[in-house]
């Protein structure tokens, strides 16, 4: 017989919390992004118009991560019983195009400046307006793949490590305008830009191939792996065995799947009695789970996987 799932562990903040934390994104990417197109339309420089333009792609990625937190969010229904925890993996395979569509856009515009040189205007005002950016993506990143990470939330992680990459973009802009007007090195600005460009391809290429690991059923860590295991031997007393342990991750949930073997003669309260025990550890142990367990007679046994007695 199938033991179905019941639900999935309680997480340790609301889906609804999660979904206003992405809607603040949105805000401080268009305040970021104003403060870094002030920078560049006081200093014309190429670099500046680099950073600016990967704002741009913040600003799209933040309404797109809460877009999907929001999809994601939605009970499971007639046509996806499963539930929408993918929507956070397709939304960060469309993060990722858009990050290397950016950065095709700013090769362009820094081969032209590396044409043309020009001099850096009113340098002090932008270096300062587009550090005061840099500091409060600094702050944001860190909450959001904080959060992230410990919600199990692609789409916030991902949004967060954007956010992170526009920080080192920045960084490597303003250092290098710095030795532009130091050293009077024009040439230096399109070659921050051309730097820029190619750690964006790089965090884009990273960020679809997590993202697409999601949307193939990848399995569980090792550790975690392992951890199941350990909760299912400790829980699983009365049956015999535990084998076929199959898992899959999708967004904030994890499913685990296996066979539970038990005494051919036991009877059905007490053999779902065992599976009740198993899902709850479970629950409590791992986050998101969502546990289905099929019991089988003793003449099924493999012996092998986990061994109870």
């Amino acid at each position: 017989m199938y033991y179905a799932p019941r639900g999935v562990k309680r997480l340790r903040v609301k889906p609804e919390k999660l979904f206003r934390l992405a809607l603040i994104s949105i805000l401080v990417s268009l305040l970021v992004l104003g403060l870094k197109a002030a920078a560049w339309w006081l200093t014309g420089s190429v670099a500046l118009y680099s950073d600016a333009l990967e704002s741009v792609i913040n600003v799209v990625t933040a309404i797109t991560s809460a877009v999907a937190l929001w999809f994601s969010q939605q009970p499971p229904d007639k046509n996806h019983p499963f539930g929408h925890y993918k929507a956070e993996y397709l939304s960060a395979v469309l993060v990722g195009i858009l990050i290397t569509i950016a950065a095709v856009s700013i090769a362009r515009y820094a081969y032209y400046g590396f044409l043309d040189p020009r001099p850096i205007d009113a340098p002090v005002e932008g270096l300062f307006i587009s550090g005061l950016a840099t500091l409060i993506n600094v702050f944001w990143a860190f909450v959001l793949i904080r959060v992230g990470r410990r919600e199990r939330s692609l789409a916030l992680e991902s949004d967060g490590k954007h956010v992170f990459t526009d920080v080192i973009t920045s960084v490597g802009v303003l250092l290098g305008l710095v030795g532009a007007v130091v050293f009077d090195l024009p040439i230096l600005d399109p070659i921050m830009a051309a730097l820029v460009a190619v750690n964006i391809i790089w965090m884009g290429v990273l960020l679809v191939r997590e993202s697409l690991g999601g949307l193939m059923d990848e399995a569980v860590t090792p550790d975690e792996l392992d951890r199941i295991k350990a909760v299912i031997a400790r829980e699983a007393h009365g049956a015999i065995e535990a084998h076929d342990i199959r898992t899959r991750q999708a967004g904030r949930a994890t499913f685990v799947e296996f066979h539970l073997v038990v005494a051919g003669t036991m009877s059905v309260s007490d053999a779902h009695d065992i599976c009740d025990r198993i899902e709850r550890a479970l629950q409590q142990d791992v986050e998101g789970a969502s546990v289905t367990i099929h019991v089988e007679p003793d003449n099924k046994a493999k012996h092998q996987g986990i061994v109870v007695v």
